[in-house]
């Protein structure tokens, strides 16, 4: 074991995992030393291989650790390395390495020779050796926190990435309004079903986003903030497409919800939409509603480009053979059976709706999130389905590829999360919604009310 001095700040040991999330987590610890156990190194130098997320952040963090050692003056083994560098906030903490086989220095050391239990065992030997500095073993596996727990010895989650601090503080995208909030509500009635918007008096304007819906129980009122200023906004009231001759490739809204994530997507202005809700809100049916009626009717988009990220419910059903589309056709469940609802029509029989989904298939290309990086989308309309299993990282790369004229929209269900390490707090999606909320050009809806059957309600609802 390393000879570390006695300061009196922490000493945070690093499981392998927070690495792989984050290879500059390091440099996360401000004035407190980090430590890391050889297991750790081995496991890193296991894990480099491949092209995924992972791997490549396995890699970036050896590129990390070797760069610091090679840059150290003087007997860093013993004394550590300074963590003073540009990938991090930095501070006077150090890095200490493991140097000797902590269970040899142990009474009565863990049984077994996995992973964990060398980190806990490091990191007993530590307290013992450390014991003015509080250590705590930082990991995002419950597992190894519960055991180090059951030691006591402290254990934290890494919440660097977190966003919020409760998933109920996400912003909702929508805001209930009063009479009392809004001096100027009587004289709406005039912007009914007109295009042009108006400036009016608000006490709670200032807490508006950009985009954000409005409405009002107290008389009908739904409207989108268009602008905001100090006590007042720019609204223009929302199309109404729940009922009459409005509506988004035969679709109409069924509930508030769906109507304001009808404008939005409908709205050339509007450059990034993200929609939340549950199982059978309408996500994915609206947004390839309002991708199908601007590609082929307004022709503002030259295709629609749909893809999610490949993380099974299950088991792995293995190797799927065919090209690119072919492989990703069975992740795409989702369009084939809302394609079927948007093509329903008795216009030509079987022949005339067969004619038409092959008419509506060549204009939506099904696109893998592995082969993205490079690519530049130009006019089309991107919908990223199941966008809560992506990381920040992934979600960055994939919003980056939007070039001049480009749409993209995400959708998710941040309760359904299936990528290991991942949280409600921690996901790309929660973290997208958040960082765009007050861009003028991005608009966010939750949809709340589901409409797929009564069964799938009470299943949502109860199971």
């Amino acid at each position: 074991m390393t000879s570390i001095s006695d300061k009196p700040h922490k000493l945070f040991i690093l499981d392998t995992n927070v690495l792989m999330h984050d290879p500059v987590a390091i440099f996360r610890f401000q004035e407190h030393d980090v430590f890391i156990p050889l297991v750790v190194l081995e496991e890193l130098d296991a894990g480099k291989k491949g092209m995924s997320e992972t791997a490549r952040n396995v890699r970036q963090a050896s590129r990390i650790l070797d760069e610091l050692i090679c840059s150290a003056d003087g007997d860093w083994v013993e004394t550590g390395v300074p963590l003073e560098n540009g990938h991090g906030t930095g501070g006077d903490g150090r890095l200490y390495f493991q140097t000797r086989s902590s269970p040899h220095e142990l009474p009565e050391p863990l049984p077994g020779h996995s992973a964990d239990n060398d980190i806990l065992n490091t990191a007993v030997a530590l307290r013992r050796e450390r014991a003015k500095a509080e250590v705590v073993i930082v990991s995002k596996d419950i597992n190894l926190r519960i055991k180090a727990r059951v030691l006591g010895i402290p254990a934290e989650d890494y919440f660097v990435d977190k966003v919020l601090d409760d998933v109920d503080l996400l912003y909702s995208g929508i805001a209930r309004v009063s009479a009392d909030e809004i001096a100027d509500l009587s004289e709406l009635d005039w912007m009914q079903n007109e295009p042009d918007s108006r400036w009016i008096n608000a006490s709670a304007a200032n807490g508006w986003y950009p985009n954000q819906c409005l409405y009002c129980e107290e008389r009908p009122l739904e409207a989108l903030v268009r602008e905001i200023g100090e006590g007042r906004a720019r609204i223009e009231i929302a199309r109404n497409y729940a009922e009459g001759e409005e509506s988004v490739w035969g679709i109409h809204a069924r509930n508030r919800e769906q109507g304001f994530a009808l404008n939005l997507l409908m709205d050339v202005e509007i450059d990034f939409v993200s929609l939340l809700g549950t199982a059978g809100t309408g996500k994915t049916l609206l947004a390839l509603a309002a991708g199908l009626a601007q590609t082929l009717d307004n022709r503002r988009y030259r295709e629609i480009v749909m893809t999610r990220v490949t993380v099974p419910v299950g088991g792995d059903i293995g190797f799927l053979p065919g090209t690119e589309e072919e492989k990703m056709t069975p992740w795409m469940g989702a369009l084939m059976d809302n394609l079927e609802v948007l093509t329903e029509s008795d216009v030509g029989g079987d022949w005339g709706r067969a004619a038409t989904q092959d008419l509506l298939q060549n204009r939506i290309k099904i696109r893998s999130m592995n082969f993205m990086r490079g690519r530049t989308f130009l006019n089309r309309y991107v919908i990223i389905d199941e966008a809560q299993n992506l990381t920040k990282k992934q979600m960055k790369t994939l919003i980056t590829r939007a070039g001049p004229g480009t749409k993209i929209i995400c959708l998710g269900n941040i309760g359904q999360i299936d990528t290991p390490y991942l949280t409600e707090t921690t996901s790309g999606l929660t973290y997208a919604v958040d960082a765009f909320k007050s861009w003028p050009h991005s608009a966010h809806v939750t949809l709340v009310r589901g409409e797929r059957s009564r069964l799938a309600d009470f299943a949502a609802e109860m199971l």
